[in-house]
């Protein structure tokens, strides 16, 4: 299909009967930080928190009336049968949707509540291929009406209104000339409708696609100049996560698209904080895309001063995906550093080592006696600079203390940060305390330094929560003569505290 027929379908689009026009707007806070305007495109602010209506009830629309009158059938990751679902209750028609097991809940809770009693939600496979394989032996079995999530120009018109109404958004005057939109790409529909809009208007404007590195197949497909599939997808960005573009949208990408980023975990999540702080709302994966390569354009270009528009395309995030998400955002933005130290079991050494710390806001700190040469610490430092992790390592190393950098490392971020410890034949005698304070910057250090420098510190387990008190789980060796010391120390440190000696988990796994 021509260039010029996109233009004529995006321009007839019938997307606002059931979409907003939404805003587009300044990130304050990001722009400042990396030396460019940012404009967020918000499409988080649509009913459905997704951009994805628009190219759903574009199609379904335009369906012949008996077509419409047999029913729809969709298959989607989450969004797309959102907009299918509302689309359906607004048209009074039929629609089965089938989505994959792998699916975030509150969209399936979505959108059985935007369709009602008209839409039937089909959960099949762990991704949206598997998805769309069981959608197309229903939509042959019961002559339904396909609408495909990417691959349709209808559906592509609908999603490239986006475009439409960047342009019109846009004052120069204000913000200067954009120089490139960034669009998240799983399937291809929203980067190849934009993409056609821009193209057609304002050449001279980039459209750059982004990608997780583990479900990159737009980029790998414009690479070898035809579609790839991939194997196995990343689920994180749910949203995107397909094993293969459309044929219609990779065939629009090879014309309009200039460059394709790919980002990892730890990028997205940093970009979900930055949407936070700067907007209080907070995206799915999927919907930070677009920001994060942003922000990894500029970082490999260097350049200042330009403007970019980030079209942050979802908000349907999982409540429970927000704990990962907070504590990998730090890493990704490279706020926190993250090392393995090994100290001399002496004593002084653990001191020592606080003090090399210093006032930096600890994030973690796991500690568990292992050997009578040697102690083993896993801890987490907020940097104030990127450079700032490989001189803190230096310094450590420089005082005696062996450091692995773990900072990028999957296994320590992933899993070892929550595996130190276990029993230990050294922990004799070992009283086991949970204590509360303020939480500030410095005070665990400051609470590290008001113990007695003759007990044995056994067993520490701090983290960060971002919460008015860290909580800490403390082993201590006190010699039998030195009890009522102890009880002076608690008594005089004022924090709450709690005596878990008899605790029975704690004696099943530590103890």
């Amino acid at each position: 299909m021509p260039a010029t027929e996109y233009l004529r379908r995006i321009l007839n689009a019938r997307v606002y009967d059931v979409a907003e026009e939404t805003p587009l707007e300044l990130a304050p806070q990001l722009s400042a930080r990396i030396g460019n305007r940012v404009l967020l495109k918000r499409e988080d602010l649509q009913p459905v928190k997704s951009f994805k209506l628009r190219g759903a009830y574009n199609k379904m629309v335009n369906l012949a009336a008996d077509a419409r009158a047999r029913g729809v059938i969709a298959a989607s990751a989450g969004n797309h049968a959102q907009g299918v679902a509302l689309a359906a209750a607004r048209l009074g028609c039929r629609a089965v949707i089938v989505m994959p097991v792998t699916t975030p809940q509150v969209k399936v809770d979505a959108v059985r509540a935007l369709g009602g009693k008209r839409v039937e939600v089909v959960l099949h496979g762990d991704s949206y291929s598997d998805a769309y394989a069981q959608a197309v032996q229903v939509q042959a079995r019961e002559s339904l009406a396909f609408v495909h999530p990417f691959d349709d120009p209808d559906v592509i018109a609908g999603q490239g209104t986006v475009g439409m109404e960047i342009l019109r958004q846009h004052h120069p005057g204000e913000h200067g000339p954009i120089e490139a939109v960034f669009v998240a790409v799983g399937g291809g529909g929203l980067i190849a409708g934009v993409g056609s809009y821009i193209k057609a208007l304002q050449p001279q404007i980039k459209v750059i696609g982004v990608q997780t590195i583990d479900s990159d197949a737009m980029a790998r497909s414009l690479a070898a100049g035809r579609r790839v599939q991939l194997q196995d997808v990343g689920l994180f960005s749910d949203g995107t996560a397909v094993r293969q573009v459309g044929e219609e949208t990779f065939k629009l990408a090879r014309h309009v698209v200039d460059a394709m980023i790919t980002v990892d975990t730890d990028a997205l999540c940093a970009a979900i904080k930055d949407v936070f702080q700067d907007t209080r709302s907070i995206l799915e994966p999927a919907g930070a895309l677009s920001v994060a390569g942003v922000k990894q354009y500029v970082e490999a270009s260097g350049c200042r001063d330009k403007t970019f528009v980030a079209i942050a395309c979802g908000a349907n995030m999982n409540f429970d995906r927000l704990r990962f998400v907070a504590e990998r955002a730090e890493v990704g933005e490279q706020r926190e550093a993250v090392f393995a130290v090994t100290i001399p079991e002496e004593r002084g050494s653990f001191r020592r080592f606080c003090e090399l710390v210093g006032n930096r806001n600890v994030t973690e700190f796991n500690y568990r006696i292992a050997g009578q040469a040697a102690a083993h610490i896993f801890v987490g430092l907020q940097l104030a600079r990127r450079d700032e992790a490989a001189a803190l390592a230096r310094r450590f190393e420089k005082a005696g203390f062996p450091t692995l950098d773990l900072t990028d490392d999957e296994l320590g971020k992933q899993h070892l940060r929550h595996l130190v410890g276990g029993h230990s034949p050294l922990a004799r005698d070992e009283l086991i305390y949970r204590f509360e304070f303020p939480e500030r910057p410095g005070a665990l250090m400051r609470f590290l330094s008001s113990m007695s420098p003759n007990w044995n510190i056994s067993l520490f387990h701090y983290r960060n929560q971002g919460a008015d008190y860290g909580r800490i789980l403390v082993g201590i060796q006190v010699p039998a003569g030195e009890k009522r010391q102890l009880k002076a120390f608690l008594d005089t440190l004022g924090y709450r505290h709690w005596d878990e000696s008899g605790h029975p988990a704690y004696r099943l796994f530590l103890g």
